[in-house]
């Protein structure tokens, strides 16, 4: 009998022992504590947006086009084009024999860097004009008025599947670099309905009045 209570009091004590050493086993007034709340995650903080990049445009008109293109570059300028300030589509194909008439956007302003920088430019022989020559007006269901404009370009302005004869008005040359001839006549006229039919012009080079 005595052994029984001397186990039951062991065991007691043994309880009592644990309890105090586990202070998380009992809360205020010997209720259980709420087990630890989760740490709250934490993400890892994102990277600023990067933003638009600036720089000061040169003016560089009446540079050459190279030049013109090396110097916007340096200014961290890369999105560069150009263009046929006399409205006749012709290609820059050496950069060097042409010069820069016109800059879009000006020179001198603070710009983003992924602009694109468009230079209107001439020959180094030929002289800028006051303003761009506009394109000739893409042709619908009517015909444009095409008679001063470059031959290049006004085949440009008409339908891809148009078909076009062109012929010299001044001798009876071969058409064979279309940029460097201009319109004299055409066929329709200008305002009659286009409807697919064929379209007819006669030329002479730039330079030439046309009889």
């Amino acid at each position: 009998m005595h052994r029984r209570h001397a186990i039951t009091l062991f065991t007691a004590a043994t309880a009592l022992a644990l309890t105090a050493c586990n202070p998380q086993a009992s809360g205020t007034n010997g209720k259980p504590a709420a087990p630890d709340a989760p740490s709250p995650k934490t993400s890892a903080p994102s990277a600023p947006a990067a933003g638009a990049k600036t720089g000061t445009l040169p003016n560089l008109v009446g540079k050459g086009l190279q030049t013109a293109q090396d110097e916007a570059q340096a200014a961290g300028f890369y999105a560069l084009k150009s263009h046929d300030a006399l409205g006749r589509a012709r290609l820059q194909a050496l950069d060097r024999n042409w010069k820069v008439c016109s800059q879009t956007p000006a020179g001198g302003g603070t710009v983003d860097t992924g602009t694109t920088i468009d230079f209107g430019a001439v020959k180094l022989d030929e002289t800028c004009p006051a303003a761009d020559a506009p394109a000739p007006k893409p042709a619908g269901d009517t015909m444009p008025d095409f008679v001063g404009q470059g031959m290049k370009a006004v085949r440009a302005a008409l339908p891809s599947n148009a078909s076009i004869s062109v012929k010299d008005a001044v001798q009876s040359r071969m058409v064979l670099q279309e940029s460097n001839w201009k319109v004299c006549t055409q066929n329709p006229a200008a305002g009659a309905a286009l409807n697919g039919r064929p379209v007819s012009f006669t030329v002479a080079k730039i330079e030439e009045t046309c009889p």
